[in-house]
């Protein structure tokens, strides 16, 4: 899969983030991509947030920080203090390289079947994994606070390619917090009502909620502009700009 939105990030930035690639790799860590370039990945659109993420396995936490700090890359908790449990924050010429092995909320950690599961794609002549679909979505479910909420990421993803997910293995991540899926969907519906039934009918019959709930053949107003006058929705906005963070 050719990542489309490869030219919008910025050379000076590129040098940075393929210079972070080099190190994981020199250093014997395994990797794959998430944050914005995930999103690209998935939906074609480029979300600019000036960091990478690179998600690990957690028993390669220590070795990955030690070479991303021989590199010369400076631990972002001397600038602004962060939950080191979950994440380990780097920072060179004002972008941010996070590796990360484990929810912030430690719902779950990064494991085997991630990797087995991960998409290839080429970025600028580099082969890369990118974090799988599925585990992407659920590691955004969780974030909802209240100054950031990643359920814009995922209204794109299900937008771009939500009959594609593997529904019933969201399902078995996600467990017991069905509820939250639920209430996501739900909401979905009502951005989103006529992509919402292009999902899986026995999606709909799982949860035991009404197929693509709230669809009606008028809708007066645009339900996205009521939550957020930015312009996040890929759905809406030109595809030749970039989304706004």
């Amino acid at each position: 899969m050719k990542f489309r939105w490869a030219e919008a990030v910025s050379a000076e930035d590129w040098e940075i983030y393929s210079h972070a690639i080099k190190i994981l790799r020199d250093a014997g860590v395994s990797f794959m991509l998430g944050g914005g370039f995930a999103l690209a990945t998935f939906t074609g659109r480029w979300r600019d947030t000036k960091d990478i993420d690179f998600y690990i396995h957690p028993r390669d936490r220590m070795r990955a920080a030690a070479a991303v700090a021989r590199a010369g890359f400076k631990d972002y908790f001397e600038t602004k203090q962060y939950d080191r449990k979950w994440i380990y924050r780097s920072t060179r010429n004002g972008l941010i390289v996070d590796l990360i092995w484990a929810m912030a909320n430690q719902r779950a950690q990064v494991d085997d079947l991630w990797f087995e599961r991960a998409t290839s794609i080429q970025i600028r002549g580099e082969d890369l994994k990118v974090l799988p679909m599925e585990e992407f979505m659920w590691c955004k479910l969780y974030i909802m606070q209240r100054d950031h909420c990643d359920w814009t990421d995922v209204f794109n993803l299900l937008y771009a390619i939500g009959p594609r997910l593997d529904w019933a293995h969201v399902i078995e991540r996600v467990e017991e917090d069905l509820p939250l899926l639920k209430a996501l969907l739900i909401m979905y519906a009502w951005l989103c009502p006529r992509m919402a039934r292009r999902l899986p009918l026995k999606l709909w019959r799982r949860l035991d909620l009404p197929r693509a709930a709230g669809v009606r053949p008028n809708v007066k107003r645009d339900h996205i502009r009521l939550l957020d006058s930015r312009h996040w929705f890929a759905a809406l906005e030109p595809d030749t700009q970039k989304l706004e963070v």
